[in-house]
């Protein structure tokens, strides 16, 4: 990572409180940007940017992708004017890509049971987690991020409410109903009984010996995939990000307002949000399709 990338996301976490996931995907984008050209950032031209650009699509990238590497050089260089160490913007020209309505995955009420009937299954305090882990994520709502990095203390005093802190260091309230306060009440046994007593305990919820010091997105993923195989769904359907999914979606089809459901999800602009309500009008349609007499065919 060259000394201009590197000070780019020093600012990009100082003024503008970018979360470390951020910072990784935009420091990914950048050096992406930066070993493809000759001459790095610093030295390309608008010709060999929009080479760069085009190649995204090539490579197989996702429109979504492309869109937020393009955000990132075009912030890059607009930070870089401002430094001074440039006196053009070579990725003024760079036209955001199409990108088509892709409604977001989720699960049927039954499957997210049947994901956590399966970590029962597991033996010992790794099922037990798994369960905090799914009851939590489905009752909060909480993005991976933010449920991963949630200290222990948080939840001691069995809150209804965890109090989390989002993107762009925004606060917010997320629920927790009687089925996620029990599964956590387990785990904090489980954990204190699997702790070794010459061990100091660590803060956080979902303890790990990785480098974070806490459980990791990817391994979480795994052990969803895992438990979704023991459930009989095909685990392609299923990541921690869907859980959020599954959150929203029940509680739209339950008749939650969508300011509401907003709130709880955190999301900054409605729109965000507003792509729940497709879901649940499409799931809306089949059902009538499927059970209404004058839908039916002869």
């Amino acid at each position: 990572m060259t000394p201009q990338i590197e000070a780019f996301l020093e600012m990009m976490a100082i003024e503008r409180d970018a979360s470390s996931h951020t910072l990784s995907a935009y420091g990914r984008d950048l050096n992406d940007a930066e070993t493809a050209m000759t001459g790095g950032l610093m030295a390309a031209d608008e010709a060999a940017i929009e080479a760069w650009y085009a190649g995204l699509a090539a490579r197989g990238l996702s429109a979504a992708t492309q869109a937020r590497r393009r955000s990132a050089v075009r912030q890059f260089y607009r930070f870089a004017l401002g430094e001074g160490w440039r006196t053009e913007d070579p990725s003024r020209r760079l036209e955001a890509p199409r990108q088509g309505r892709n409604l977001p995955r989720s699960l049927s009420r039954a499957e997210v049971e049947g994901l956590i009937a399966a970590a029962t299954r597991l033996d010992g305090a790794a099922g037990v987690r798994l369960i905090a882990l799914v009851e939590m994520a489905y009752a909060s709502g909480l993005r991976v991020s933010e449920l991963l990095a949630l200290k222990v203390e948080a939840v001691r005093r069995d809150p209804a409410y965890l109090i989390v802190r989002g993107k762009g260091g925004k606060e917010r309230l997320a629920p927790l109903n009687p089925a996620a306060r029990m599964a956590i009440k387990a785990w904090l046994q489980a954990r204190e009984l699997g702790r070794p007593p010459d061990r100091p305990d660590s803060v956080w919820l979902f303890p790990s010996h990785g480098r974070s010091g806490h459980l990791t997105p990817r391994r979480f993923a795994q052990l969803l995939d895992a438990a979704a195989v023991v459930a009989g769904i095909d685990p392609a359907r299923v990541s921690p990000h869907v859980l959020r999914h599954a959150f929203a979606t029940h509680l739209l089809e339950g008749g939650a307002d969508l300011r509401i459901v907003q709130t709880l999800l955190g999301h900054a602009d409605i729109a965000t949000t507003q792509i729940y309500t497709h879901l649940t009008t499409e799931r809306l349609s089949q059902v009538v399709h499927r059970h209404h007499p004058l839908a039916q065919n002869d």
